[in-house]
């Protein structure tokens, strides 16, 4: 790949110096390559520009995009997180934390009667 890339970079240096020297004799045409080339840099300058244009007008649409289809989506989104945890802190207040309470008060019943004997594991 690198050689390549160093023949193609050698043989454009050897074009471009040949075509220097052609274009250095008497009687060569450069006025007239300058004009087309003057063109050519003017319809390259039309083709930038347009695409600029058009990439501008995607961005607009873009940033259009974002305001209004991604954003209440994302609100959406938030309210519903909101409202998950709240449910969720609801039922761990009024479901879940009695449970667990009288879950150990039950577990510490029964440890306290196994170490009284009245009533053990065999």
């Amino acid at each position: 790949m690198r050689i390549g890339l160093i023949i193609l970079g050698l043989f454009l240096l050897f074009g471009l110096g040949a075509a220097i020297y052609f274009l250095l004799q008497p009687g060569a045409p450069t006025e007239s390559l300058r004009d087309v080339f003057i063109i050519l840099v003017a319809f390259v300058f039309l083709v930038v520009g347009l695409a600029l244009i058009l990439l501008m007008v995607q961005l607009a649409r873009l940033i259009n995009l974002l305001n209004n289809e991604v954003r209440p989506m994302l609100e959406s989104a938030r309210e519903t997180a909101d409202t998950m945890r709240g449910t969720s802190r609801f039922l761990s207040d009024k479901l879940v934390a009695p449970i667990v309470k009288v879950s150990a008060g039950v577990a510490g019943f029964r440890r306290a009667l196994e170490l009284l004997k009245f009533w053990g594991r065999k």
